[in-house]
């Protein structure tokens, strides 16, 4: 929905609404809100909302701590699941500093920028993402068990698949909230499920994502149940990806073409970027130690490489005609701040673009089964969260995206996750510990 200021505040006086959200995303992909009245909202628009920005992660020292929420009227959200009479909406909010300027650690804003700058070469980059996550019972207390909600596989059904209902059931909220779903099934982990949505431009990709994300764990609790989107939450079971499909478009049409018919010159070289920036910008699309659990099994990948139809690869481009021709990469897990990590993966794109890049040549063989030798050619993706913190570090492309205030933050608080997980006496425990009811 797109909604003006005044529109926004008719919706609030005709329709009982009686609190509203604010909502943002800290640097490391966790959601945060603030509850404020319907009449508190005017000033909201003109004023913005103070917080305490040095009780988030990632954002400010105690001695500039007072950052303010601007709720963005585009963004307005009822949220379904909240009991009623007395409706809750929810925005998404810029965040900016006491001046008016924008903070330089509001991802959103980041996103923003890096979208305006295909807008002014005349291209919009489409982004859908395939978002995996498992349910899990909960004991006597409420509290999350490891438990999977069932045994069933792969596009099982009931009775073999308890989820069913639980995907129907958010799916119907999603449509509710205006976002459309396409897919839905059983994974191939106990548990493990997946919705797919319509892809979108890149912020409202974001903003859905989130919604996506607040969504699944509500309606989880709400039927007795626990949904974790870690990447790996259970050994030797498939992890959990975030596959993000892109494609481009210009005056409207999607230049991504099928084989068939010959790539586009700009669309591989916005593939080329992509694969070229892969390594630097992992610790942003993988941001937990669990995350490098995932590689190199269960189709999550482990090279920095490109095929047609190849479920081994980083990169894929998928059998689709007309406007659903488009890559998928594969490598990203849901702990990520979609904001910061679409921003990094556009931005690697449109550095492709602009500089020309070929395309190297596909991989097409099955890299899971290859032998050493056959992948011995090959750059692997970062192994560790502590490979992956060096080459974030190193990137002058990171830098350049991400910018030295917020990147040095978000390296000391990864770079100590790293130690901190380098010293523990179990990875599992460290996880479990660390993550399990947090993401």
């Amino acid at each position: 929905m797109n909604h003006t200021q005044n529109e926004v505040m008719q919706f609030v006086r005709e329709n009982d609404v009686k609190f509203i959200r604010l909502g943002f995303c800290d640097p490391f992909g966790i959601q945060k809100n603030i509850s404020i009245m319907p009449e508190e909202l005017a000033d909201a628009f003109t004023y913005g909302v103070s917080f305490d920005a040095s009780a988030i992660a990632g954002f400010q020292d105690a001695d500039q701590s007072d950052l303010l929420l601007f709720p963005d009227p585009a963004t307005l959200t009822v949220l379904p699941w909240r009991p009623g009479p007395g409706r809750v909406i929810r925005f998404y909010c810029d965040i900016k500093t006491p001046d008016g300027a924008v903070f330089a650690g509001d991802t959103r804003s980041m996103l923003k920028r890096v979208a305006a700058q295909y807008e002014a070469l005349g291209y919009v980059c489409k982004v859908g993402a395939e978002c995996e996550f498992y349910l899990f019972q909960t004991d006597e207390d409420g509290e999350p068990t490891q438990k999977p909600l069932d045994r069933g596989g792969y596009l099982d059904i009931s009775p073999l698949d308890k989820g069913e209902n639980i995907r129907r059931e958010i799916c119907l909220c999603l449509e509710e909230m205006g976002i459309q779903p396409e897919a839905s099934h059983h994974e191939q982990g106990p548990g493990q499920n997946e919705i797919d949505f319509k892809f979108s431009d890149a912020l409202s990709s974001a903003d859905h994502l989130l919604t996506f994300k607040s969504v699944v764990k509500a309606i989880a609790a709400r039927n007795g149940l626990f949904a974790s989107f870690l990447p790996k939450p259970l050994a030797n079971m498939a992890g959990s990806g975030l596959h993000v499909n892109l494609s481009l478009a210009q005056n409207g049409l999607n230049i991504f073409r099928n084989a068939a018919q010959g790539h586009s010159p700009v669309a591989e070289s916005f593939i080329a970027g992509i694969l070229r920036r892969a390594a630097d910008m992992t610790l942003f699309l993988n941001p937990l130690t669990n995350s490098y659990e995932r590689f190199g099994s269960f189709e999550a990948p482990k090279y920095i490489s490109w095929s047609h139809q190849n479920r081994s690869q980083l990169i894929r481009i998928p059998a689709a005609v007309g406007e659903r021709v488009r890559m998928e990469l594969r490598s990203p897990d849901p702990a990520i701040n979609p904001y910061l990590a679409f921003a990094l993966i556009l931005s690697a794109g449109l550095e492709g673009m602009e500089d020309g890049l070929a395309l190297p040549p596909a991989v097409d063989g099955n890299l899971f089964d290859a032998e050493a030798g056959e992948k011995a050619f090959l750059t692997p993706l970062p192994g560790t969260l502590a490979e992956a913190v060096s080459a974030a570090e190193a990137s002058p492309f990171v830098k350049g995206v991400v910018g030295e205030p917020l990147l040095s933050k978000y390296l000391l608080q990864k770079r100590r996750e790293a130690e901190d997980c380098r010293r523990a006496e179990s990875m599992d425990a460290f996880t479990r510990k660390r993550y399990f009811h947090l993401i």
